[in-house]
């Protein structure tokens, strides 16, 4: 079968900012990581044997000067050490562990240095979702023609409406041929489709600079969550704040916020970082509930919310990103990331629901044992972790509710 991912920047764009911020701050901490399948997904016979492989593969997969070149164009605020460390990298298969019970369920699980664990998680789950639908023979059926047309179609309408949109789908991709012929037709867009709304980017880097884009993304979760194992949920925002904008310097001043939930947030942030970040990322909760949250707090510090970038990148489609658009056009500036409904939407494939997570953290090599931690977000169902850190974690952020 032939290799799945052949570039080293088929990433996005916050695996590499996140890795450069781990180097700086956190160079010596271990992580582990574990795979979910949040539809429990009966994988084909010989699927963990194929993954392996396709993971040992990775190893090969170096950056190359013209990556590096568009990445220094492209991503100014990235310091110039960090691109000698990625020259350096190479990808370690040792550190990955796949596993397929008798009923065909899948395990994965990373362990090592973060700084060598971090830019695994894409590329891994991208390789999953691609290679679920080569072995189950879905792939055949993929008209790519068609889905030029219909990814079109959805930039016109959000052009159309307003709209500054990126693609945000490189994790949960029907295959890496999808996302390109998306975000092609997409950029296609730019210039020729009437409105005032615009395809700003792509989260994949690669593609970014195939089609001379912009590479869009800050931080995931696993900022956040890493830090909360370390030194705890309730100043976990503080911190991964402060430690973020010591790195970029104002730069990337998107927060990703809904780690533990809007109200330890809130708590958190406080007026200079209001200040200093530019926006605010609603990734989870009723969309338009977390909007008006993010519009008091920025007026209870006399801050003008329509001077703040709000993305949303909760689950949207086309539909919920004009209708949000419509809400919040007067009172901020919005903005949105979508992902599976532009890189996984084939007529009559199901997309898969799939990700992975950090679940552990120790702050140094030399510490006898790991500390869990978990994300809980503001929606139940994106929980992860395990229940005992779930249930500890929850103690902890809101100790009125303890029995």
């Amino acid at each position: 079968m032939r290799q799945i991912i052949r570039h080293f920047t088929d990433d996005d764009l916050y695996k590499f900012t996140m890795c450069c911020a781990v180097i700086e701050n956190f160079p010596r901490t271990q992580a582990r990581y574990r795979f979910i399948d949040r539809n429990n997904t009966v994988y084909p016979a010989g699927f963990a044997d194929e993954l392996r492989r396709q993971i040992e593969l990775l190893d090969s997969v170096v950056i190359t000067d013209e990556e590096i070149a568009f990445m220094k164009r492209k991503c100014s605020y990235i310091p110039n050490w960090f691109y000698s460390f990625l020259k350096g990298f190479r990808y370690d298969s040792r550190l990955v562990t796949v596993g397929q019970d008798e009923a065909g369920h899948l395990a994965v699980q990373f362990e090592g240095c973060w700084t060598d664990t971090i830019l695994l998680e894409v590329k891994v789950l991208a390789i999953i979702s691609e290679l679920y639908y080569i072995m189950t023979g879905q792939c055949s059926g993929f008209d790519y023609p068609a889905y030029y047309d219909k990814s079109r179609l959805k930039a016109e309408r959000l052009i159309g409406g307003g709209c500054s949109f990126s693609d945000f789908g490189t994790r949960r991709r029907a295959s890496f041929k999808a996302q390109e012929t998306a975000v092609r037709a997409m950029s296609e867009c730019n210039g020729s489709a009437p409105g005032s709304g615009r395809f700003v980017g792509t989260s994949n880097v690669y593609l970014a600079m195939k089609y001379d884009l912009t590479p869009i993304g800050t931080m995931a979760h696993e900022w956040i969550c890493a830090i909360a194992g370390m030194y705890g949920p309730l100043m976990a925002n503080y911190l991964a704040m402060k430690t973020w904008a010591q790195t970029y310097r104002g730069a990337l001043g998107t927060f990703l916020y809904d780690t533990y939930g809007w109200d330890i947030f809130s708590l958190n942030f406080s007026e200079d970082y209001a200040n200093m970040f530019k926006g605010l990322r609603v990734d989870s909760g009723d969309n338009r509930h977390e909007l008006e949250l993010i519009l008091d707090k920025y007026r209870s510090l006399n801050i003008d919310p329509r001077s703040k970038q709000i993305i949303f990148s909760n689950g949207l489609d086309v539909d919920e990103a004009l209708s949000i658009q419509e809400y919040a056009i007067d009172k901020c500036i919005p903005s949105y990331g979508i992902g599976t409904h532009f890189t996984n939407d084939f007529d009559g494939v199901r997309p898969m629901n799939i990700v992975i997570k950090l679940t552990d953290v120790k702050i140094t090599e030399s510490w006898p044992f790991f500390s869990p931690t978990c994300k809980l977000s503001e929606d139940e169902g994106k929980y992860s972790g395990d229940k005992s850190t779930v249930d500890l974690f929850k103690k902890i952020l809101h100790p009125d509710s303890r029995g």
